[in-house]
Order: C-alpha cells, then sequence, then structure tokens
C-alpha cells in the first residue's frame, strides 16, 4: 500500500514520496502566544500529531517541527493591557499550550522554535532577500518585492490581478506596491525591539517560519501544514519568501485542515462564540475532544457544540467497554486452537481496512468506523461459549496498537488504589453471600469516589464518572 495526500498546491491526492527514504520533514505552523489556545488552534494540533503518529506507525522517521510566534502586534497589545511584558507573556502562554495539548493526547515536537530565539537567522533571511533584489528597506521597515516572484498565488490559486483587486496601503507603509508585505517592521516607541542592519525593529509574521523551517529542516521540506486560513496569505508569503532564496520548491506537500464551525456559524470573537480549550478541559474527558476531532475528516470542517461533544463521549465509550469486556473475559478463556484462525484472520483483515483508510488522506473518520468494526467482532466473540486468549490478546492488542496510532487511550486509569480495589472485592463477597443491602451500600459509596461499576456476564465492569 501507498499513502496517498491531498496536496494543496496541487488540488489533488498525491502518492506520498519523501525525499529521503524512511525520512520525513515536517513543519507544522504553531500559535500566537498571546492567550489560551481555542479549538481552532486544537485542530491542527491534533490532525497533524495524528499524521505523524501514523507515518511513524508506517515505518517512517518523521522530524516534526512546529513553532512558536512569540512576539507581534497582540502579545504587545495583550502586555500593555495586563501591564507585563512580551516575554512573560509568551511564556505564560506556552506552558498553557503544553499542558493543553498534553492532555488532548499530541506528543511534542522534535524542535518547539521561538522567533525570539531565532532573530539572527531571520535576519540573515531577510537580508540574502535584498542582496537578491526580493526585498528593499523603506524608512525602517522592509517589504518583499511581491509580484517579482512569478509563481505568487500558485498555492492558494490566485491571479495577481485578482489578488491587487483586495490590496491596500495601510497608515504609515510606505511600499512600492500595494501588494509588498512586511518582512521586517520598525519598532515604536515602547516596544519590544531587535537590532538589524535597517535599524531596531521585529520581524513580519511570515517570515519567521521560512527561516524557522530552513534552520531546523533545511531548504526544502516534505510536508507543510497548518488550518486552511493559513493557506492564504501566510503560506503563500512563506513559498514567496523561501524559493526566492533557495531556488527550489519550499515544501513537496502542503496540507491544511478545515475550519471549526460552532453551532452552524463560524467560530469569532465578534459572535462571541469564541471557544478556549482550557475552558473545555475543566468539564470534558480531553479524550472525548480528541475523538471528537477525529471523527470527521481533517480537511472537512467540523460543527462543534456540547451536544456532539456528548455523543463522540458516548461512541467512545463503546469502543471503551468492548475493550474491557474482552479484558474481563480473558480470565476466563481457555488456551483453544479451535476456530482460533478464523478469528485471527478476521482481525488481521480489519488491520488492513484500517490501513487502507488511513493510506487514502489520513481518514482517521473511515479509521474509526472500522475501530467499531472490531468492537462489534469483539463483542460478538465473547458472547461464545468457549473464548480462547489467542484470540482476546489479538482483540487486545489490536485495540491497543489502533487506538495509539490516533493518539487516544482505550485502558481507563490504570490500577484501582488499594482502598476501591478492597470496597469491590468486599461487594463482591456481600453479593456472594446474598447480603444485597451492604452491595449496595458499596456501590453507592464507590460512586461517591466517582467510580461507577457495571456488572455484566464477563463480571463486575468499572469506569470512573
Amino acid at each position: 500500500m501507498t499513502i496517498q495526500i491531498y496536496n494543496t498546491l496541487t488540488r489533488k491526492k498525491e502518492t506520498f514520496q519523501p525525499m529521503e527514504t524512511g525520512k520525513v520533514k515536517m513543519y507544522v505552523c504553531g500559535p500566537t502566544v498571546y492567550n489560551y489556545i481555542h479549538i481552532g488552534n486544537a485542530r491542527p494540533a491534533i490532525v497533524f500529531d495524528s499524521v505523524r503518529r501514523y507515518l511513524e506507525y508506517r515505518g517512517y522517521e518523521v522530524q516534526f517541527v512546529s513553532n512558536f510566534t512569540d512576539v507581534d502586534d497582540k502579545l504587545i497589545k495583550t502586555a500593555k493591557e495586563l501591564k507585563s511584558d512580551v516575554p512573560a507573556i509568551a511564556e505564560k502562554f506556552i506552558q498553557a499550550y503544553f499542558e493543553d495539548v498534553s492532555a488532548l493526547g499530541c506528543k511534542e515536537a522534535d524542535f518547539h522554535p521561538r522567533v525570539t530565539e531565532n532573530m539572527d537567522e531571520i535576519i540573515e533571511f531577510i537580508d540574502l532577500l535584498v542582496q537578491k533584489g526580493y526585498a528593499y528597506e523603506s524608512a525602517g521597515d522592509v517589504y518583499y518585492r511581491t509580484r517579482k516572484f512569478a509563481d505568487y498565488g500558485k498555492l492558494s490559486h490566485q491571479s495577481i490581478d485578482d489578488l491587487k483587486m483586495g490590496a491596500r496601503i495601510q497608515v504609515g507603509e510606505k511600499k512600492e506596491d500595494e501588494l509588498d508585505f512586511a518582512l521586517w517592521k520598525a519598532a515604536k516607541e515602547g516596544e519590544i525591539a531587535w537590532d538589524s542592519p535597517w535599524g531596531r525593529g521585529r520581524p513580519g509574521w511570515h517570515i519567521e517560519c521560512s527561516a524557522m523551517a530552513r534552520k531546523y529542516l533545511g531548504d526544502r521540506i516534505d510536508i507543510h501544514a497548518g488550518g486552511q486560513d493559513l493557506a492564504f496569505p501566510h503560506h503563500e508569503n512563506e513559498i514567496a519568501q523561501t524559493e526566492a532564496l533557495t531556488e527550489e520548491p519550499f515544501a513537496n506537500y502542503w496540507m491544511h485542515n478545515g475550519y471549526i464551525n460552532i453551532n452552524n456559524e463560524k467560530m469569532s470573537k465578534s459572535l462571541g462564540n469564541f471557544v478556549l480549550v482550557h475552558d473545555i478541559l475543566k468539564k470534558v474527558d480531553p479524550q472525548v475532544l480528541r475523538f471528537f476531532m477525529l471523527s470527521v475528516h481533517y480537511r472537512n470542517p467540523i460543527n462543534f457544540n456540547d451536544e456532539l461533544l456528548k455523543n463522540a463521549g458516548v461512541a467512545l465509550d463503546r469502543l471503551r467497554t468492548s475493550y474491557q469486556n474482552l479484558k474481563h473475559r480473558l480470565a476466563a478463556s481457555a488456551n483453544l486452537a479451535v476456530d482460533d484462525q478464523e478469528w485471527l484472520d478476521k482481525i488481521k483483515q480489519l488491520v488492513s481496512t484500517f490501513e487502507k483508510e488511513m493510506d487514502d488522506d489520513f481518514n482517521t473518520a473511515d479509521g474509526i468506523t472500522v475501530l467499531f468494526e472490531l468492537a462489534k467482532q469483539g463483542n460478538l466473540y465473547v458472547r461464545q461459549d468457549n473464548t480462547s486468549t489467542n484470540v482476546i490478546d489479538a482483540f487486545l492488542t489490536t485495540f491497543e496498537e489502533l487506538f495509539s496510532v490516533l493518539g487516544l487511550k482505550i485502558k481507563q486509569d490504570e490500577l484501582l488504589d488499594e482502598e476501591v480495589d478492597q470496597l469491590i472485592e468486599q461487594r463482591l463477597e456481600a453479593r456472594k453471600n446474598r447480603d444485597f443491602a451492604l452491595a449496595d451500600q458499596i456501590r453507592d459509596q464507590l460512586k461517591e469516589m466517582n467510580i461507577v461499576l457495571e456488572d455484566t456476564r464477563q463480571g463486575t465492569r468499572w469506569k470512573r464518572g
């Protein structure tokens, strides 16, 4: 099998062929850290973490870089409002980002470069563009000559003439052309700034990713990814900057995830439907939010509301219930070989189907459908009178492996603490002795401890409420 990736650049699916056999260079645009991340930031974090995990599952060594924009207008504004400074604001929300995405099951990148820690590389990049005639200084600012790059608009599939209609020169800008964009901004009084050949200032937004991708991954990379809103102008400008400098393609595959709507309306601060992950995770299992995000193909828009999130939790619980039923049945199973191969072949076929769906542009939605079929087959199997440890082990291992590929946890909390464990044993003993009053009392006590019990044919199953 081969992996197919929908490439925004060509508007079609292409067979994935990394530049170096067995290795993938991948850059994902990270957040501007002036606040807690919203669910729009969470979607690319989850989606491209899953892409990375699946590539690793398929045997690739993935070099994964995701940046932090830790200086820009929003950070400067927030610092003023909070009577703080830009580095302190950035550090606070970078740590908050790590807490949120870690809870969502995302692995840390190999490198998380920050703009402020790569200023020399950014200034050098701009200087080289000036030397090549692709950029020019104007009153302490530096602008990119957009029209000089012949392929400008190739990612967003827009012509220069179309772009010109919506372009304008802002107050205070001294551009040669309204389409030119800032690479370096001269410092205003009291703002954070760095020395440069053009005076004190700070980078424009687009140049940072070009410079940091080049530093950590080289002139050309395999996959560049981010939210759909970044395709233009951010990624378009990255292409113009980098390819003007290196004179070769910047990224072979451009991937963009779809938008998130809140109750069927586009998420925005003006509509008052801006949802922070920090707030959601106070009320919802982070794994449920991740499962919800992966239940829709990454390129499609996704609608978010409390009811849909609740339904995702129920669906995830169904899968975990099947896994728990298999675990409970394992103790009562024998080391049989009768009909083992038929069931082992079924499980193997389901793994192949999962891979087929994921190979088709990382279709996590259909991959999850395969997990439900695995659960269905597992439920059918445990209803049999005679079950084999070989088959149940295969079901359990497959659940664990495929959940891991999606960054999900199939297991509930590891082990009950000693007190809860003893209470469950006492309840089982009370039931054997037909002391149902005591059994009910223990159940209520466990409920107060947020432990929910369910008595099944395979034994007593538990979960945290």
